[in-house]
């Protein structure tokens, strides 16, 4: 007996091709993405690192992913900015101190700026908005696990943890951010001024 794959009139759906990523962000002030920029192009002569720096203005700390999507939904950026505008956060520091590659199996790996305790900080801010989203509506979007990094660019070599002379700005407002996926592009929906 053979099993029928289709039927006529009743193609498989074609696969969803996912254009839209929503993230929520800490962006350094401009002058600090410039020194980021700077310690990226630096390390990366030094360590032979092939891949260009990312441009100043898409370097981040992503504080909580919210999916990757077909188009933008609606539902979701709503509950994103109920969470948002629910935040009550005074501004905070980070300092990121060394450089090293995120592992993964094979492709480009993430080169990016860590840090050791001048992230307590960010680390306390990503469990407040954790809990607003859960609140918004957001609960199975809530990240348990969170390593802040700023990525710098992507590169083949696997590169150890290396010290680097610390690079740091206070963090005064969350983001949410409607990225378009293979375009390079960020696009903020949403910014929230931390108070307190």
């Amino acid at each position: 007996m053979s099993e029928q794959l289709s039927f006529p009139g009743f193609a498989p759906p074609p696969p969803r091709v996912m254009t839209d990523r929503l993230f929520f962000a800490a962006f350094p002030d401009p002058l600090t993405a410039e020194r980021i920029a700077q310690l990226a192009g630096r390390q990366r002569d030094l360590l032979g690192l092939r891949a260009r720096a990312l441009a100043p203005d898409r370097f981040h700390i992503t504080l909580n992913h919210l999916g990757d999507y077909p188009s933008l939904p609606g539902d979701i950026v709503a509950a994103a900015t109920q969470a948002g505008a629910a935040i009550a956060f005074a501004p905070f520091e980070v300092a990121f101190d060394r450089v090293e590659s995120f592992f993964k199996r094979s492709g480009s790996r993430p080169f990016v700026l860590r840090g050791g305790e001048g992230l307590d900080g960010v680390v306390a801010f990503q469990r407040t908005l954790g809990a607003a989203m859960i609140q918004a509506g957001l609960g199975k979007h809530v990240e348990r696990s969170f390593t802040p990094h700023v990525t710098l660019l992507y590169d083949d070599q696997m590169i150890a943890a290396l010290p680097v002379e610390a690079i740091g700005w206070t963090v005064r407002e969350l983001v949410l951010v409607h990225s378009l996926l293979g375009q390079t592009r960020h696009v903020p929906l949403a910014r929230w001024a931390l108070v307190g």
